[in-house]
């Protein structure tokens, strides 16, 4: 008989959703291009938030979230590739891995955003600081990033599909409902997803939001 076991806290879940929606908007307003590319921007505020939001939650969140309990050494992802030992209840070796490449390719892309110009809809609100050689290296590491984040989140898609479809796991759902049906609990430690954590992980990300807000502004 399955039991469900909390894996996955409400403010790692929400982060997931809503910087999946900022990928796709951000692509969509840049497609569209004209004043939608404002909305782009907003786009990539937003996404830059959740994502330094994720990295504090990466040492102070709960079990399953912290950086140290899921990025595997050299030792334990050749281990995992090899079939010596399971994926565990969190990321698997090589899921960690691709969170790791795209919290990092959209931060990327966040961070030059706030340099780019298109010069003609859009200037990002840090441009006016740097020269005018940075602006241009910003803006095309900025363009040409996002094949980075179009593979990265093709591949992610590609593994969710080859779980469900081969291995017969769904991974969406612990990421919608926070649990995973596990036939054994024995020596499994549930994730802390109290209201106080949530409040804990709310407030961090206001302060993140208000930050931003001071510097761009």
């Amino acid at each position: 008989m399955s039991t469900p076991v909390r894996i996955w806290d409400l403010p790692t879940r929400l982060f997931h959703w809503a910087l999946a929606i900022c990928i796709v908007l951000g692509i969509v307003f840049v497609k569209i291009g004209g004043n939608a590319i404002q909305w782009h921007a907003y786009c990539g505020y937003t996404a830059l938030a959740l994502i330094l939001f994720r990295i504090i939650w990466g040492f102070v969140g709960s079990q399953y979230a912290r950086f140290a309990n899921f990025i595997p050494s050299p030792a334990t992802l050749i281990a995992f590739l090899r079939g010596q030992v399971d994926g565990g209840l969190g990321h698997n070796p090589l899921g960690a891995l691709s969170v790791i490449g795209l919290l990092l390719v959209v931060l990327i892309q966040a961070l030059t955003g706030l340099f780019a110009d298109d010069d003609i809809f859009f200037q990002g609100p840090l441009a006016k600081y740097v020269s005018n050689s940075t602006v241009a290296l910003l803006t095309s590491i900025h363009r040409f990033n996002q094949y980075s984040i179009f593979a990265l989140v093709g591949l992610h898609i590609a593994a969710i599909s080859y779980y469900y479809f081969v291995k017969r796991e769904n991974l969406v759902r612990p990421m919608v409902t926070g649990d995973k049906l596990i036939t054994s609990t024995l020596n499994l430690q549930e994730t802390v997803d109290t209201s106080r954590q949530r409040m804990m992980a709310l407030a961090i990300f206001l302060l993140i939001i208000l930050g931003l807000y001071l510097l761009i502004a």
